[in-house]
């Protein structure tokens, strides 16, 4: 988590590598958080450091980063090292070499089971709550589960079980307080999780009823949340040649009014490429959610509507954060972080505050 959370903006690229620090930084506070909850009794404060490992597992994925093109990766991402079939085999597996490692502590298997197993659900149940997608049935189906709830970078989510970490690691291992700062973290990035649902339910009731009033057909309503919040969303309705898009803050009352823009899906622009291996691997990644452009020096421009745009609720004619060179495939090593903040400035922000604001 998304992934999918964390405590900045800032994201690392290795080549057509998808990792990202404040999607890691988010598994690793919480998996030490529960581990420290599950089994900080019986191992002290390597429960955290086991916990914040286990739940780190799933991402694994990253090595195939290396050796992968960037469409192929795409999908190797949050693939099978996200699935629960996964999940099954490294929770026996971990939990069985805890216990061989571990024997002098006597902790029972059902314990090493619970533990482990935990934190890899955990991981991907929060990896599906932000727009990339996770393949839970991989190897036996690919489709791929995303609820977009949060932003993949959401330090309102993450800062608690954060500050819990830190303390943990810092106080003594018999200090009876731990158990209040495992609460304090859990509860409260839980209820700003809760919060953020509530507000996805909102801002959905409002935009839908929009769309009526304005006599706007659609087959299909994606809403996420914008960079690092969960007030102000992204919203895309799914017409028969179209995309209908609008940005609507959950602090904004029912009456006031929603702005929609329009943007063609032009899937004939992607007809010379349709055979193409990556063409296909980018359908089959975008869910459905995609547009096709034609740029400077005939360029031909994929886009997965899914990651939003570019400051788009200062400028609804943004271009979209995802965007692939159909016709130049060597430049897109960075193609899901180079548009995710690109250009952001002092004035970006300011921008992003006042439209959460309702502005």
């Amino acid at each position: 988590m998304t992934a999918n959370l964390g405590f900045g903006f800032w994201n690392l690229d290795l080549g057509t590598w998808n990792f990202e620090p404040v999607d890691s930084i988010t598994h690793i506070a919480l998996g030490a958080v529960v581990g420290e909850a599950i089994a900080g009794k019986s191992l002290g404060k390597r429960a955290m450091y086991f916990g914040a490992l286990a739940q780190s597992l799933p991402d694994i994925d990253f090595v195939a980063s290396f050796f992968l093109s960037p469409a192929d990766n795409l999908l190797a991402h949050r693939g099978i090292t996200h699935s629960f079939l996964f999940g099954i085999i490294a929770t026996i597996a971990l939990a069985w070499l805890g216990q061989r490692t571990h024997k002098p502590l006597k902790i029972p298997l059902r314990l090493w089971m619970t533990f482990i197993g935990a934190e890899i659900l955990l991981h991907l149940l929060l990896d599906s709550c932000n727009a990339y997608g996770v393949g839970w049935f991989e190897p036996f189906s690919d489709k791929r589960f995303s609820f977009n709830i949060l932003f993949v970078a959401d330090p309102f989510y993450s800062i608690w079980v954060g500050i819990a970490m830190i303390v943990l690691i810092y106080m003594d291992s018999k200090n009876p307080k731990r158990r209040y700062w495992i609460a304090v973290g859990l509860i409260a990035s839980s209820a700003y999780f809760i919060h953020a649902v509530l507000n996805k339910m909102t801002v959905e009731r409002d935009v839908r009823a929009a769309l009526e009033a304005n006599n706007i057909k659609h087959s299909r309503l994606l809403t996420t949340p914008t960079p690092a919040n969960s007030w102000l969303w992204y919203c895309v309705a799914e017409g028969t040649g179209g995309y209908t898009v609008a940005y609507r803050s959950s602090w904004e009352g029912a009456s006031d009014s929603i702005h929609f823009t329009y943007f063609p899906r032009q899937q004939e622009l992607l007809e010379p490429f349709l055979n193409e291996h990556d063409t296909q691997q980018l359908l089959k990644f975008s869910q459905g959610y995609y547009t096709a452009e034609k740029w400077e020096d005939d360029l031909i421009v994929f886009n997965d509507l899914r990651f939003g745009q570019i400051a788009g609720w200062s400028d609804p004619k943004a271009p979209f954060v995802f965007h692939y060179y159909l016709n130049d495939p060597e430049a897109n090593l960075l193609v899901i972080q180079r548009g995710r903040f690109s250009n952001w400035n002092r004035t970006t922000f300011n921008s992003l505050i006042q439209r959460i604001k309702g502005d």
